[in-house]
């Protein structure tokens, strides 16, 4: 068994090989090609991806059958930076130490760009050979639910609502839900149901994830505040500028630590009723993903 972090290496230049083909198979527009390929590949550390394998090497073997619903997945979180990075919404100059797309390109590129992933990603999942049709149609379903209007898009605009404000833990927990923890619960269940998990087990995975993307946040909450630059390739301190309200912010540094414990508890203890083993690399991940420093 390999180390997490070469697991991690492993998967993310599968994905990236994976990508590659996608969008060199097709004749793209060259502005916007160059738009879609800049953010796809501008250093993104593909956890995603990466959960959806681990997710189904828990539970069977030859990853081969999700490399393309892994592809969709990415380029669906891809879309929403590109898209959460305009002037309209968080109006950010840089992401991962590099100009955001609209800053590079333009405006109305950015958006196209954005479009243009999120459609072709549910267009890469028609195509799969590997997927029967009720597999295509469940994994269509249920990415379409994790990023629309019931889950990052909905996420998204709750989560700019709540500037300004007062925010309690659960509402909170209910943006970061939606935001952030839908396309990892998507990973996690589309890994397990394509590896053949069925009923209960998929029931606790959903647990698992729930409180997966909870962790995630939280980390990402706590690097603002005491993160290192170099490596977020962003300042910190930005959800302060904005007025956001953010795990430290309504708990403090050490109470955000303390939330974070509690989930990370929770996260497991579903993990095992789930049936995966000591060894599973998701059980890995849920450590990786709450000591994170970028």
């Amino acid at each position: 068994m390999i180390s997490i972090d070469q697991y991690i290496n492993q998967g993310k230049e599968i994905i990236e090989n994976v990508l590659k083909n996608q969008l060199s198979n097709h004749h793209f527009p060259s502005s916007l090609h160059q738009s879609m390929t800049y953010s796809l590949f501008a250093g993104g550390k593909r956890l995603r991806p990466i959960l959806l394998f681990a997710s189904y090497d828990t539970f069977a073997q030859d990853t081969t059958k999700v490399y393309k619903t892994a592809a969709a997945l990415e380029m669906i979180h891809t879309y929403s930076l590109v898209h959460d990075d305009l002037p309209a919404m968080d109006d950010d100059d840089y992401r991962r130490g590099e100009l955001t797309n609209h800053k590079v390109f333009d405006e109305a590129t950015a958006i196209l760009a954005g479009d243009a992933l999120l459609t072709y990603s549910f267009q890469i999942i028609t195509e799969d050979a590997l997927l029967s049709d009720e597999e295509k149609l469940f994994i269509i379903r249920s990415l379409a639910q994790a990023a629309g209007p019931e889950g990052m898009v909905a996420g998204q605009i709750l989560d700019m609502e709540g500037e300004t404000k007062t925010l309690s833990l659960e509402q909170l927990e209910k943006i970061h839900e939606l935001k952030t923890g839908r396309l990892i619960n998507f990973a996690i269940i589309a890994g397990a149901f394509l590896a053949g998990v069925k009923d209960e087990k998929l029931t606790h995975l959903k647990t698992f994830a729930h409180y997966l993307g909870l962790i995630f946040q939280v980390q990402d909450d706590i690097l603002d505040v005491i993160g290192d630059p170099e490596k977020l390739g962003k300042p910190v301190g930005s959800d302060v500028d904005k007025d956001k309200s953010t795990y430290p912010n309504l708990l403090g540094l050490d109470g955000a630590k303390k939330q974070k414990e509690t989930y990370e508890k929770q996260a497991k203890q579903a993990l095992e009723k789930a049936g995966a083993s000591e060894d599973s690399y998701l059980l890995e991940l849920l450590y990786f993903f709450g000591q994170r420093d970028h």
